[in-house]
């Protein structure tokens, strides 16, 4: 079975020509542009790829995957209603399936990553964004209007760097603009005592902050012990939400772990039942870089899979 993925991201989109094994067989990828043209770009590679079977699109939500619509993401400015299936499955004249990139990643890290053989997993972004993909009884969890799952929106705190439009929520801590956030208070902290950071010479960002604080910069460190420490505290509502059997953090937990790990563990130590988070393992993302596209292959042998199911009587 040949798989068009498409990974449609805030900075950049892909285009992976797969199979049923998750295996990439070509890949073209290039910087998002506004929608029209990222729609043309993405159309005109697909058809150099061709023949392929089915279509999965993996794009930030939030969006209607029952309808087939991005709806507005906040890291995709101008995307607004856009009927990707439609526009993808008039072109190719093939099954299209769209899911938000958390959800696809969840998919993927459940049959060929760091979920297999789990029946009830988590996974987060932990990107540019926050968002989560649930795994429950061995399906995919979307909720009544597909907006399961959008846990950067919780808030954990009446304070603190904003995220998904929210002072002080889970995406606000915990996310690669949050990280940016804390690191710009954390340089004004220290130059209001005269005390120089190592990351305050250019932009301030999730990955210069991250640098300083693998190197030991103490206010860099303190900036990863905060967000470990809400990191912990959002991952306890899950856990004793869900009960899952794991929790699969991607993108900057899979590179920083050591950074975020001590602070978050104190923390659902403290949070958690203690049988709710015995059961729970907290793993890095298995798949790496590769993710986003594996993702999006997932995307479409998920629905082909779902559609192949016989009707419950």
């Amino acid at each position: 079975m040949r798989i068009l993925g498409i990974d449609i991201g805030g900075t950049k989109c892909a285009v992976v020509l797969g199979d049923e094994t998750g295996t990439v067989l070509k890949k073209e990828q290039f910087p998002t542009a506004d929608c029209g043209r990222t729609v043309e770009l993405l159309i005109a590679i697909a058809r150099q790829m061709a023949p392929f079977d089915a279509i999965g699109v993996s794009c930030g939500g939030p969006l209607d995957a029952q309808r087939g619509v991005i709806l507005s993401p906040p890291n995709l400015p101008g995307w607004d209603h856009v009927e990707i299936v439609r526009l993808l499955n008039e072109a190719f004249h093939v099954p299209v399936y769209l899911k938000n990139d958390a959800d696809a990643c969840a998919l993927a890290e459940w049959r060929f990553g760091a979920g297999r053989g789990a029946q009830s997993l988590i996974f987060l972004s932990f990107g540019t964004g926050l968002g989560a993909g649930l795994i429950l009884n061995g399906r995919l969890y979307s909720g009544a209007s597909g907006l399961a799952g959008e846990v950067g929106h919780i808030r954990l705190a009446d304070f603190g760097p904003v995220g998904y439009g929210k002072a002080g929520s889970f995406e606000g801590f915990c996310s690669g603009g949050g990280l940016a956030q804390l690191g710009q208070a954390a340089a004004k902290a220290h130059a209001q005592t005269g005390a120089p950071v190592s990351f305050d010479g250019g932009e301030i960002t999730a990955k210069t902050v991250a640098a300083a604080a693998a190197a030991g910069d103490a206010a860099a460190v303190e900036v990863f012990r905060q967000c470990g420490r809400m990191l912990g505290r959002g991952l306890s509502v899950l856990i004793d939400l869900l009960n899952p059997e794991r929790i699969i953090l991607g993108s900057i937990f899979a590179r920083c772990e050591d950074l975020l790990r001590p602070e978050m563990e104190k923390e659902i130590e403290k949070e958690t039942l203690p049988a709710a988070r015995r059961a729970c393992r907290i793993l890095p993302a298995a798949l790496g870089e590769s993710i986003g596209d594996v993702g999006a292959l997932c995307a479409a042998l998920y629905g082909e899979g779902e559609e192949r199911k016989e009707p419950e009587a």
